[in-house]
């Protein structure tokens, strides 16, 4: 990706000094007529464009950064929000935190309100919604914005999506599954066409198939009362899987519950990975083997991809993924 051309660049285009070139930009009578229009020929020369909102950011002593979040109450979110109003906070600048609840008109509000407000950028988890209305407002503002964790927009080259290799995350956790032995592996939770759904259920569906294995859903909203309810309908049937991969912690710590109440023990009776590796799941019991996405390290390369693309002009990557890895505890492992 090219880079986007800087002050600086303008400046060694025009002959000038990187002052001169901030004077051009604040309107100065101090600059004379003809310089003026030596620094804005390079501006159109080199395709440079005035971001004002970064410009202003760069120029206080705390700016204001939007933090969009699709639902606080989920632990995963909660932890990436922590993460990166704090990283923020070291850099000196102050971050509003908004929770859509998943409710995309509540959405729609907020941002039009932080825009009001005079943010200088957004970091948005979004909300599923047909109606990209409230990102074409952000686009008419220039506001510097970037989706995380979930893509709704796919103009990447307007805003930036950085999110984890949940692909990768499934098919390690179907590897473990299959290298344990186990012929029936189910994937539980996700609600059924979501695109996070589908990337999550990415690599199990490879790994099945290469297997010449059966393909084995619940799905249903990823929560701990779905995952308690799975877990007693499956405690039902009379061929249940002997391996779960779940949608998220939270389906698989309420399926841990709902295997209780039916005298099922993960590790001993049936073999579950997670997905998150949310504080929790080292807690409970059984300890539960989960796909770590280390969200916290996550929101401290969100925070500093952005502050670098209004500090430094250094657009974050169109798309970028990262790492993930499976932690092995005993809710996979025979206890």
């Amino acid at each position: 990706m090219n880079k986007r051309p800087t002050i600086l660049d303008v400046a060694r285009h025009a002959g000038v000094s990187k002052s001169t070139v901030s004077l051009v930009l604040q309107n100065s009578a101090a600059v004379k007529a003809s310089t003026r229009a030596a620094v804005e020929k390079a501006m159109v020369d080199i395709g440079y464009v005035y971001n004002r909102s970064a410009a202003g950011l760069r120029g206080a002593s705390s700016g204001l950064i939007g933090l969009v979040i699709n639902d606080l109450r989920n632990p995963f979110f909660t932890e990436f929000a922590a993460s990166i109003q704090m990283t923020f906070a070291r850099k000196g600048f102050s971050t509003v935190i908004a929770n859509t609840d998943e409710n995309p008109d509540i959405q729609a509000t907020v941002i039009a309100s932080m825009i009001e407000h005079g943010v200088s950028a957004f970091v948005i988890s979004p909300t599923y919604a047909p109606d990209l209305s409230a990102f074409d407002r952000l686009e008419k503002s220039g506001i510097p914005t970037m989706q995380v964790l979930r893509q709704v927009d796919e103009r990447t080259d307007i805003f930036p999506f950085a999110s984890l290799d949940y692909m990768a995350g499934s098919r390690l956790a179907t590897k473990h599954l299959l290298e344990l032995g186990c012929k029936r592996i189910a994937f539980v939770g996700g609600l059924e066409d979501r695109p996070v759904t589908l990337e999550r259920v990415s690599g199990y569906n490879e790994l099945m198939d290469a297997e010449g294995r059966e393909r084995i859903y619940y799905h249903g909203r990823p929560s701990r009362t779905f995952g308690r309810d799975i877990a007693r309908r499956m405690a039902r049937e009379d061929t249940r899987p002997d391996g779960v991969i779940c949608f998220s912690d939270l389906v698989a710590l309420g399926m841990i519950s709902g295997f209780a109440e039916t005298d099922i023990l993960p590790g001993k009776d049936i073999r579950m990975v997670g997905f998150d590796d949310i504080e929790e799941s080292s807690l409970c019991f059984p300890r539960l083997s989960s796909i770590r996405c280390d969200v916290s390290r996550f929101g401290e390369n969100s925070a500093q991809a952005l502050l670098n693309w209004l500090e430094q002009g250094d657009k974050p990557e169109a798309t970028k993924r990262y790492p993930v890895e499976l932690i092995v505890r005993q809710s996979s492992m025979r206890l």
